[in-house]
């Protein structure tokens, strides 16, 4: 999904300044003007700077002045030097809705956004039918996330100016991020009678699938995709068919934008995805590893790359390669070194020597000194002491563990096996009772644990990837 266009709005020139000299000596206040003008058009920004302050100093409190070296100075950078002059400017010629918007823009620029929005204001008020006044307090209210109020001056801008692309645009998407549906598509669907762009069969794309016309949002993804095959068009169209379970296609999507886009890495984690959830574990594994690569930074990706790795350890070596350096890039993220810890484990079950189980009991306890609050850490690290028969400390890892999720069922089955070892039946019982009904409920919730791990895939909409160039 694309931004708002959140510009600030653009500084005007004032027309006067356009009219051409009178008649007069070489260096007239005017014909100085009209340099200092020409040196700005052309970004001689300086040579301007220089002429307008002498200008200020031999005639000051003329208002063409005072505006033009406000903006030669909002040109360099130097916002809190042009807003004096700015504001001369405006309280020289008050009813200038020109002046008053550099003035807006300027606050704006320099953080003063209450100062701002009332200049802004003014501006609609000096002139309600204007294109420009309404559209720059839209897109200044759209700045300010206030995303309902800028729809009132959008609409009217787009009144004044119905073909105003860009408008147009953050209307609709303005309309759609306010739950507006119906009003979102009509607009969308006239801009497109005026533009076919890929942008707009985007956002078509999400309003239809904000409102469960979802074949109609994945023929918009494929129309945008089609028409410009960007690492977000395509990854919108691969989100689509997998939020909706047509895992083969979206492997045909992603693998293709992979092929386009090779360090894209939430195209590496969307086929991941597709591919665990159509039961391709070997190849889910592979392309999450090589997510990883791409992003060694980005936990998401491990998270999803330990649900593949649960169901194919095949890949041991590369995986566990992949958790040690994240482990190393966040030593003090206790889930981090959990899950390479497990990784190692999982990935060298028949391992058993006293120094390599040393090593997870170290890692699983650093995990824990780092976020004592997990549940999983305290789980694995009782189920090392269970492979070592030392259940009498495996108990309280796992009584632990209950204690912070009770709805864990591993940690309820465990912990009566353990109390089953060490002959408290009673216990074992309850414990191995509490655990079956807990199996069911998880089961039952299969579904939705599914749907929750596929949404979480397409957050990556919003974000920013990588670089993806090919």
């Amino acid at each position: 999904m694309l931004l708002f266009r959140w510009a600030a709005a653009s500084l005007v020139v004032s027309a006067l300044w356009c009219a051409p000299a009178s008649g007069g000596g070489a260096d007239t206040p005017q014909q100085r003007l009209q340099s200092a003008l020409a040196h700005y058009n052309s970004g001689a920004y300086a040579a301007a700077q220089q002429e307008l302050e002498s200008l200020e100093r031999d005639v000051p409190h003329t208002f063409d002045a005072q505006e033009l070296l406000g903006l030669v100075y909002s040109a360099e950078g130097q916002d809190e030097k042009a807003t004096p002059r700015l504001e001369e400017a405006v309280r020289l010629k008050p009813d200038s809705g020109a002046a008053r918007n550099n003035l807006a823009t300027n606050l704006a620029k320099v953080g003063k956004m209450s100062l701002a929005e009332a200049e802004f204001k003014k501006v609609v008020e000096l002139e309600p039918a204007s294109y420009d006044a309404n559209h720059n307090l839209g897109e200044f209210y759209i700045a300010k996330g206030d995303i309902a109020g800028a729809i009132p001056h959008l609409e009217r801008a787009q009144k004044a100016n119905p073909a105003a692309y860009d408008n147009g645009y953050d209307l609709a998407l303005a309309y759609e991020k306010t739950r507006r549906l119906r009003e979102a598509e009509g607009q969308i669907r006239e801009l497109l009678k005026l533009k076919d762009t890929a942008e707009l069969h985007d956002l078509l794309a999400d309003v239809e699938e904000e409102s469960g016309n979802y074949i109609v949002a994945e023929n918009e993804y494929e129309k945008a995709a089609h028409a410009d095959p960007s690492e977000s068009n395509i990854f919108d169209w691969g989100g689509e068919l997998l939020l909706h379970q047509t895992w083969g296609p979206a492997i045909q999507v992603f693998s293709a934008g992979l092929q386009r886009y090779p360090k894209s890495s939430r195209l590496a984690v969307g086929l991941g995805m597709a591919y665990y959830l159509q039961g391709r574990y070997d190849d889910a594994v592979k392309s999450l590893v090589r997510a990883t690569e791409l992003a060694p930074a980005d936990p998401n990706t491990y998270y999803f790359l330990t649900k593949a790795y649960d169901q194919s350890p095949n890949q041991a070596d590369e995986v566990i390669q992949c958790f040690r350096r994240f482990a190393e890039l966040r030593p003090n993220d206790g889930q981090a070194v959990l899950d390479y810890a497990v990784s190692l484990w999982k990935g060298k079950r028949s391992e058993t020597s006293s120094a390599y189980l040393d090593q997870i009991e170290s890692l699983l306890k650093k995990s824990i000194a780092l976020d004592p609050s997990s549940s999983q850490a305290h789980l694995q690290l009782g189920n090392l002491y269970s492979q070592r028969k030392e259940y009498s400390q495996a108990v309280p890892e796992y009584q632990e563990a209950i204690k912070l999720s009770p709805d864990l069922a591993d940690a309820h089955f465990r912990l009566g096996q353990a109390y089953v070892h060490l002959g408290q039946k009673d216990l074992a019982q309850k414990e191995l009772q509490l655990h079956q009904r807990l199996y069911e409920r998880q089961l039952a919730e299969t579904d939705k644990q599914r749907a929750e791990l596929k949404q979480f895939v397409l957050s990556a909409k919003a974000a920013q990837s990588g670089p993806s160039g090919p």
